[in-house]
């Protein structure tokens, strides 16, 4: 069981890490993202997508 649950948590971290990547690069490069918000897709300007996502 606790084997598994640092499993999670490693593929947890991964995921956080490669998506704070893959933002910093859209941001960095002035390409927009499309989040879901309140059950529609919205795009997000380069300019307002946060430097450190998740902090």
């Amino acid at each position: 069981m606790e084997q598994n649950q640092n499993k999670h948590r490693l593929i947890e971290a991964g995921v956080k890490k490669a998506v704070a990547l893959a933002l910093e690069r859209h941001r960095r490069l002035g390409e927009s993202i499309a989040v879901w918000k309140d059950g529609q897709v919205v795009i997000v300007p380069p300019e307002e997508i946060p430097s450190n996502p998740g902090s």
